[in-house]
């Protein structure tokens, strides 16, 4: 199944039992899976697909949007906060990433990911980046294994990477991470104490040697979510790698769909390790950006917590 609908069988098994065997339209449950999937792997029209299915044209355009919408429906019991149980896991395994026990309240890597698509007619600028392309915006937390544990999907290419971010149930609610754990990001967004904790680099020219050991800690640790983002454009390049050629208010739906099903093939073992390159545009966010904005009102930088970081970070090599 892999070359064709880019899941394992365990992976697609797993996913049918939760979707469950309600058919619609009279289709078996399975042949609709199928459908979209070809469709997610091949990224193709919905002409090739009827003709790859013999099936007509609308009965593919409702297997593949029906199942889309189920798949998506899956998404809180798929991509989830870890437990406080977990936490200590979850920490454990950023601190081991980093190379220093720094990182042991570290519970998530943020980032994010522009994803092309074919623009409205009215409104295209909206969804041109600074990249020059058309895009919807992924921002993505993950975990320690590159699981997806947090989303927010669909503002447009021009939005800048913290307005997203502030504009996100993740900051707006405080969702996460909880008290006394924090995220790490890119130099891209703000350094936070509150309303959320989010741990970034020391900004070019660094003024010494602590610094620079922090940063290079926490690059080791924060390149698990450009590694979640590789998994993703390699097993369905043809959503990401290319345009979407479908409504583009159809796109976020079909990314979420990218995501649960990544979750659901890690927690299967079935791991298509990222192609070379495929994860460069993530990694180029760790250079200075010129357009880092300053945080908003009624923040608090996190300046001070990530000093403490870094002189944890120095301490033990340098006595």
């Amino acid at each position: 199944m892999q070359v064709d609908f880019r899941l394992s069988r365990g992976s697609f098994n797993a996913l049918m039992e939760a979707m469950g065997s309600n058919a619609d339209h009279g289709w078996d449950p399975e042949i609709a899976c199928l459908v979209f999937l070809f469709w997610l792997a091949s990224g193709t029209s919905y002409r090739v697909v009827s003709r790859a299915f013999d099936m007509p044209r609308t009965s593919v355009h409702r297997a593949i949007h029906t199942t889309s919408a189920k798949i998506a429906s899956l998404f809180a019991q798929t991509v989830n906060h870890p437990t406080e149980e977990e936490l200590v896991t979850v920490g454990a395994g950023f601190a081991r990433m980093a190379g220093s026990a720094a990182f042991n309240r570290v519970v998530g890597s943020i980032d994010g990911c522009h994803v092309r698509v074919k623009p409205p007619s009215q409104d295209a600028d909206c969804y041109l980046n600074r990249k020059l392309f058309y895009s919807v915006q992924l921002q993505a937390v993950v975990d320690q294994t590159a699981k997806f544990i947090d989303l927010c999907v669909g503002y447009t290419g021009s939005v800048h990477d913290s307005r997203v971010l502030k504009n996100s149930p993740l900051y707006l609610e405080k969702q996460y991470p909880p008290p006394g754990y924090c995220l790490i990001g890119d130099g891209v967004v703000p350094c936070l104490s509150y309303p959320m904790t989010l741990m970034t680099p020391y900004r070019q020219p660094l003024r010494s040697q602590l610094q620079a050991a922090y940063n290079s800690r926490l690059t080791k640790a924060r390149v698990v979510v450009e590694r979640a983002f590789g998994i993703l454009k390699t097993r369905w390049r043809a959503i990401f790698l290319k345009a979407l050629e479908v409504d583009v208010l159809f796109v976020p739906e079909v990314i979420l769909c990218c995501t649960i099903l990544h979750n659901i093939c890690l927690s299967q073992g079935d791991v298509l390790d990222p192609e070379d390159g495929e994860d460069s545009e993530a990694g180029a966010a760790e250079e200075e950006d010129p357009r880092r904005e300053a945080a908003p009102p009624g923040t608090v930088s996190g300046a001070e917590e990530r000093n403490r970081m870094a002189a944890l970070c120095y301490a033990p090599d340098h006595g």
